[in-house]
């Protein structure tokens, strides 16, 4: 019991503090609506489900140890967030949107979870330094990930509703345009701070 608790502090810990998707979930709430935010929720969690099941599996490690494949994917994972964070930094007053107008899509979720690297980072720290059950390897994955999962839930909602009490303030052009650019700032921080370290 004592490693459950420990396994739940730390992952809603890691997972729940400010990061890519984090940030991007309280963009998308307050530009959006937290309605019109949760496929690109679902994406996030779908993607990040994944990304824990092949980190269970050993498979990242196999993969980063290819030469040259760190840097490529850190590359790659740079890059899109950036072009994340430029989307949501020109996105326009909720005013301007038309019905399905630059509105994040389940897609764009499940690639942002693949080029998160806070959400490997966690994830990696989470499955390597925690045994649930042992003598089980399937089984003890197996419930770390649903367990992972719901705090992921948990903690996305809770950044896509709070993200949805700015709402009010991106029909004001000038005020949208200031959240939407710190937004971006804020995004595009948190992944050079994760490469860095």
């Amino acid at each position: 019991m004592e490693g459950l608790l420990g396994f739940v502090l730390a992952g809603f810990a890691l997972i729940g503090s400010p990061g890519p998707a984090t940030l991007s979930l309280a963009a998308t709430g307050a530009a959006f609506g937290a309605r019109n935010g949760l496929r690109f929720m679902a994406g996030i969690v779908s993607g990040m489900v994944v990304v824990m099941i092949l980190v269970a599996a050993g498979l990242t490690g196999l993969i980063l140890a290819l030469p040259g494949a760190t840097p490529i994917a850190a590359a790659l994972a740079a890059a899109y967030m950036v072009y994340l964070g430029y989307r949501i930094a020109t996105a326009p007053p909720l005013a301007d949107l038309t019905h399905e107008q630059t509105r994040p899509s389940f897609a764009g979720g499940v690639l942002l979870a693949f080029a998160n690297p806070k959400g490997w980072g966690a994830m990696t720290a989470l499955f390597s330094g925690f045994v649930l059950i042992e003598g089980n390897l399937v089984l003890n994955a197996a419930v770390m990930v649903a367990i992972l999962a719901s705090i992921m839930v948990v903690t996305d909602l809770s950044w896509l509703f709070v993200g949805s009490l700015l709402t009010r303030f991106f029909r004001e052009p000038r005020l949208n345009r200031l959240i939407n650019v710190s937004f971006a700032v804020l995004l595009v921080a948190s992944v050079a701070l994760t490469l860095l370290v």
